[in-house]
Parts: C-alpha cells; structure tokens; sequence
C-alpha cells in the first residue's frame, strides 16, 4: 500500500494537501516520482516550472542557456533586479529547492543544436524523462527538440508564439496541423515535415488571435512574418554553450505568457496522472 505522500515530503506535510483532495493520494504520488524535461526558461517556461514545483512534481530537468536580463523583467518569473546577469537555469533550481526542497533538479546551461541535442538524453540523462516541455524561443532550437522528442515517442507538449497577443480568452490546446494565425507554428510545421514528422501528433498551445497589423508591420521582416530569434540548425557547428545570437524584440504582456505556461503545466500534469478525470474517480471513490 502506498505511505502517505505527506509522509514521503516530511517536513512539510501539509504543503500538497489541497491538491491531494483534488486528485488524490495515488496520482499525487505520480506526481512526486515523475520526472519533466523543460527547455526554455523564459517567459512561458518560467510559468510551467513553477506550477509544476508546486503540484509536486519530484525531479526536473532544466536546459536554457540564457543569463536573465533586464528586458526580461516584464513578463518571466525568474527575471528580478536581483537576478541580473545570473543563469536562468541557476535562479530556476533555486526557485523549485524553495517550493519544494525535496524534488531533484539538474540542469543544463546550453544551446540545443545538433551537437548539444544528443547531451539532453545521455549518461545521467539517458533514463528518459516522463514529459517534455518545448518552451524554447528560437526557431532552430525548437525543431530540433520537438523532432527529436518525436522519435524518441515520449509525451510532449509545445508552446507556440505568445508574443503579439492580447486575447487570453483564445488561448487554446490542439495539434501543431491546426493552428492558424500563428507565423511561428508554420514555420515549425514546415521544418519538421523536412524531417517526417507528423504535425498531427505533436500537441501545443497557442492562440489563433489574428496579429494586428500596427503590430505586425512592427515587429516583422519584409517578407511579413513574426520574426523568429535566429537560432542554430540542425547541422550547425555551435559550440555547447555559444553565447547565443542576437533576438528581435517582440512585444508581450505577463498574463499571456502567463496563461500560456500555466495551460502547459496543466496539460503535462493531467498526462502525468492519467488525466484529472482518473485522480477525481481516485478521490471520490475514498
């Protein structure tokens, strides 16, 4: 039988209780012995690490190579005045150890290109992770991830472009094939197909919120499309942790990025648990 998961998270035993009422003790447990690979800790993926840390999750494993900057302050949980300058991936761990001092973090302060990629699931990271969160910025990087995640066959969930939106009432989940009125998601869609990887299957969130033009005509190339953060390819020579290339500035608000990560922890908790409907059956039926 099960100990009780208040007993396994001493000395805080009544920190996951409300959620334990939501789901039960069971998938509560799942939680704790489950392990979520998220690469990207900004904006979107400063959200998805902290729900997450604070569900119960018991180990994670942080890749984003970035150092936290003053622009970032607007909209990423990690970004303070105190953390300028500092790794992402660093402020994160100690973010988590401060929720939950009991869940097991390791991280990776690099670049994902192809030479990086194959670190993500080797030697102390071969066991491979129970869920994938796809919070990366960079065209490049993203492709590469999600199409290797896509072999691997393991769970994964992808955030497409928050930027640009203002709506959060249209923020949804569905397959990368679906998603309209969203530059980035095409041009994710059109890179992975060059590797055979079906679209149908890889499961995101996104806004199909049209783009206004004021801000459209700001923010895109001639060709008029959302700029992208230039990013390695597939076949780039990058070193492991390059210092990365200049971004374009896209303007963003804290809630949708907000709703955008949390929408993402969401998901990857009720993948974890075997969907919220099997934790409330779990629940009612003690």
């Amino acid at each position: 039988m099960t100990a009780p998961f208040s007993d396994a998270f001493s000395p805080t035993p009544e920190q996951f209780r409300r959620t334990e009422l939501m789901i039960g003790r069971d998938a509560l447990e799942r939680l704790k012995n489950s392990c979520v690979l998220i690469a990207g800790l900004g904006a979107v993926g400063s959200y998805v690490v902290e729900a997450l840390a604070r569900s119960g999750v018991g180990r994670f494993r942080l890749v984003d190579f970035d150092d936290v900057q003053p622009s970032n302050i607007n909209r990423q949980l990690f970004a303070t005045w105190n953390t300028i300058g500092r790794l992402k991936s660093d402020v994160a761990r100690e973010r988590i150890a401060a929720i939950n001092p009991s869940a097991q973090v390791d991280t990776k302060p690099l670049l994902i290109n192809d030479k990086t990629l194959p670190t993500l699931f080797a030697d102390d990271w071969a066991t491979p992770p129970d869920f994938v969160v796809d919070a990366i910025d960079s065209l490049g990087p993203k492709v590469a991830l999600v199409a290797e995640v896509a072999r691997r066959g393991l769970p994964l969930i992808s955030s497409m472009g928050a930027a640009l939106r203002f709506d959060p009432s249209l923020v949804r989940v569905g397959r990368l094939t679906d998603v309209s009125h969203c530059p980035l998601s095409a041009q994710v869609r059109k890179r992975l197909r060059r590797f055979d990887i079906n679209t149908d299957d890889v499961r995101c969130v996104y806004s199909p919120e049209p783009i206004r033009d004021r801000m459209r005509s700001a923010s895109a190339g001639s060709d008029g499309l959302e700029r992208v953060a230039p990013a390695a390819p597939l076949d780039s020579s990058t070193a492991a942790s390059p210092p990365g290339r200049p971004r374009n500035s896209l303007g963003s608000l804290p809630t949708i990025v907000g709703i955008f990560g949390l929408i993402i922890a969401h998901e990857v908790i009720s993948g974890l648990i075997g969907g919220f409907e099997n934790g409330f059956a779990e629940r009612n039926s003690r």
